[in-house]
């Protein structure tokens, strides 16, 4: 009874703190408001051209995007609240599976452009696509969300330049080197290293990127294709949503002495809303939860039933740690405690995650997370750069270098198969 009451009691008093947090953050969410409404707030991640494919197979007509909370699964991103969130610059995720045959990833890859090209053209008031840094502010000074194409994956151009070439030419303005599968040219994260970063090829692929002006973005590698990555590039880099390992360990996340080689290159890392990465309880909570069903597993072959039973029992008595905006913010702290505010960005993962940290819920939200950093003493210039400003430097910088290396350089006409 004793013990019920202390949890009771606890219970309020927590609740008690995220309400004040959340008071005092009301206090600056119009002056955050008015800073994203000054300078385009990028997001460097969403996944809205997955979710149509998978929910209506790209059909307009069986969903509108004015409107995508009436779904028995709601979408965390429709026009309404893309506006309210003061999104002024969205990275669309082209992003296909890795577990298919590379050339069918190319096909799937084309349709998911193909979407967002048709998403611009659905509604032209609202949406229009950026190629360029300028592009993007001249489309945020007439009113509208700029889009640009992200695609996430190298499986995507199976092994071939020309396919890299072809997607740029399309609109694709940043690449994912790999998504969660080791490829024949670069180690990912979460996979078996295979190559001790990138291989021969791969400095070629990062090179082409280069050369066309193609951001390459470093999110989903592992840490020796960071390191290798960073090494040989000659413009800036992103990550497009990952965090701070030293605040939670996930192997997503960027290393300390990655962070120091992205401020000394020039790139960004876009601070991203997946919990396991937001969150080290919750991480270490699901990768206990993993050992307990693999320990279930091997006492219960061939038992699928026990096991479901006993995963049931277990997660009956075992809540997991939510991770919260406040988390999100000590990521953006540390990054700027270590290299500075001009190496930060966002990248929240909309819609292509299950589940995001209480009070980041929707993509209506930015203000508060903006809010939460002015309450920290975040200046309106440093928070201007963490919007938008230093997302605009990275492109211009990509763009400068492929100025020079296309004057430079010829296309590479390499493929893998030269080094098999």
């Amino acid at each position: 009874m004793r013990l019920t009451a202390l949890l009771l009691i606890s219970s309020i008093l927590i609740g008690c703190g995220t309400l004040s947090a959340q008071t005092d953050r009301d206090d600056y969410r119009q002056q955050a408001i008015e800073i994203l409404e000054s300078v385009p707030l990028f997001d460097g991640h969403n996944d809205v051209p997955w979710q149509y494919r998978n929910r209506v197979d790209y059909k307009f007509s069986e969903l509108d995007f004015w409107d995508t909370t009436h779904l028995d699964r709601p979408m965390h991103t429709d026009i309404p609240r893309l506006r309210e969130g003061r999104v002024g610059a969205q990275w669309w995720s082209v992003y296909v599976s890795a577990a298919i045959p590379e050339n069918e990833a190319v096909v799937q890859t084309l349709e998911q452009i193909d979407f967002v090209h048709r998403l611009v053209e659905k509604y032209p008031d609202e949406f229009e696509l950026a190629l360029t840094a300028d592009d993007v502010e001249r489309i945020f000074d007439d009113g509208k969300i700029a889009s640009l194409i992200g695609m996430e994956g190298g499986h995507s151009i199976a092994n071939s330049l020309p396919v890299l070439r072809m997607m740029y030419d399309l609109g694709a303005r940043y690449m994912t080197i790999t998504h969660n599968r080791t490829l024949d040219w670069a180690d990912a994260a979460g996979d078996d290293p295979q190559h001790g970063g990138l291989t021969e090829f791969g400095e070629e692929v990062i090179h082409e990127m280069n050369r066309l002006g193609m951001v390459v973005d470093i999110s989903h590698v592992d840490y020796n294709t960071m390191e290798h990555v960073l090494n040989i590039t000659e413009a800036p880099i992103i990550f497009s949503h990952s965090n701070a390992r030293s605040v939670a360990g996930h192997p997503r996340n960027v290393p300390d002495n990655i962070l120091d080689m992205t401020a000394e290159n020039g790139g960004i890392v876009m601070v991203t809303f997946v919990e396991t990465f937001t969150s080290e309880e919750r991480r270490q909570f699901f990768a206990e939860r993993t050992g307990y069903r693999s320990k279930i597993e091997y006492l219960h072959p061939g038992e699928p039933d026990s096991v479901a039973a006993k995963m049931a029992e277990w997660d009956a008595q075992n809540e997991a740690p939510k991770s919260t905006l406040e988390q999100v913010a000590d990521h953006i702290d540390y990054i700027r405690d270590r290299i500075g505010v001009e190496y930060i960005g966002i990248g929240g993962d909309y819609d292509g995650i299950p589940t995001l940290p209480e009070g980041l819920e929707d993509v209506t939200t930015y203000p508060d997370l903006f809010a939460e950093l002015l309450k920290r003493g975040y200046t309106e210039e440093e928070l201007q750069k963490i919007a938008g400003l230093n997302m605009l430097r990275v492109l211009r910088g990509v763009e400068e270098t492929s100025e020079r290396l296309r004057a430079e350089r010829e296309p590479s006409e390499v493929r893998i198969t030269d080094f098999d």
